[in-house]
């Protein structure tokens, strides 16, 4: 009988045999591993996670009926709404360069010493570089790599979560970004708000001359035509002068509500988004999760050294046919010699 038909006849009571055989290696392979995975998930860095929810000020559009606006939020799509305040908008600034700089180089309570000193972020991350500029740069990285952002289109929560190896700190960073992205949606809001007031308040001075000049055109009229009740042709003209001045008189009037609105948006300084739960120092770590880096690292165990004691033999025939294939030179110079 081949080796090929020793192994197709491989039974279910053969392989208890082989697996008795080395039982060492089936038996302790698992918890060596398992050993190795406890010692590593030790030795790793804990990571927590804090998170924080917001909903943002919606803005739709008096057009849009605002069941369509949210049949139209499920597909995450936008429509009759500010692009500006929308809650993707928000998730990308949140991600943004400068706001991330900012929070880089603010000051936290350093949990690396007992006081109750401050240092700043990019220094407690341990960010170094050859510039003040590099060190910045890396701090980039590293901060956009521990803050992630999730957006709920059906409910346009935004939640934020940051990592970090201590707890207190993650909660202080996620908070710290929100009150900073409320800052700059205010002053953006502001500046905004500015900009419009001034060129309506330009625009006003315009309009408010041309309803002048409409009103003296059709008093201009009634004084030069005191019986036009009385011909058509002046009729059509006392009507056509009418609409301009009403046209002039709607424009004028809704120059000055924008005004009105633009000046109260311009110091307005309510926060543009609702806080839901503000983040709280996590009381698990995220990672290591040495429970589970155990088990795995048993069943991994266990799996090589099962495949181990079934492929030891088979080894062990090839290695045996490999030498009877290619003797001992030595041996063969041995016997040969006189």
């Amino acid at each position: 009988m081949t080796d090929q038909q020793t192994f197709r006849e491989l039974t279910l009571l053969d392989l208890l045999v082989v697996l008795r055989r080395r039982w060492r290696l089936v038996v302790g392979l698992p918890f060596a591993m398992a050993a190795v995975a406890a010692v590593v998930s030790l030795v790793m860095r804990p990571t927590y996670t804090a998170s924080t929810t917001f909903v943002p000020e919606a803005g739709v559009g008096a057009n849009s009926p605002a069941s369509l606006a949210g049949l139209a939020g499920q597909f995450g799509l936008s429509i009759g709404a500010d692009a500006s305040r929308s809650p993707r908008f928000y998730a990308d600034v949140l991600k943004s360069r400068e706001l991330i700089e900012r929070v880089l180089l603010a000051r936290y309570v350093d949990p690396r010493t007992a006081k109750s000193d401050s240092a700043r972020l990019l220094e407690i991350l341990g960010i170094e570089g050859r510039s003040a500029a590099d060190s910045l740069s890396r701090g980039v990285r590293k901060l956009s790599d521990l803050v992630s952002t999730r957006v709920d289109i059906q409910t346009a929560v935004v939640r934020l979560s940051v990592k970090a190896r201590y707890p207190g700190l993650a909660a202080a960073v996620a908070n710290r970004m929100i009150g900073y992205l409320n800052e700059f949606n205010t002053q953006t809001r502001q500046s905004q708000a500015r900009e419009r007031r001034r060129f309506v308040e330009q625009r006003i001075i315009g309009a408010e001359a041309e309803l002048r000049s409409a009103e003296g055109d059709l008093r201009a009229f009634y004084e030069r035509n005191r019986s036009w009740q009385q011909s058509p042709q002046l009729m059509f003209e006392e009507g056509r002068l009418r609409r301009q001045l009403d046209i002039r008189q709607e424009v004028y009037l809704t120059l000055k509500r924008e005004f009105e609105t633009a000046r109260i948006e311009e110091v307005n300084d309510t926060p543009v988004i609702t806080v839901i739960d503000a983040a709280v120092a996590p009381q698990l770590r995220t990672r290591p999760r040495r429970t589970l880096m155990v088990i795995l690292g048993f069943l991994l165990g266990a799996i090589l050294g099962v495949f181990g004691a079934v492929a030891a033999p088979y080894v062990d025939q090839v290695r045996r046919g490999m030498g009877q294939e290619h003797p001992d030179r030595s041996g063969l110079t041995s016997r040969g010699a006189p």
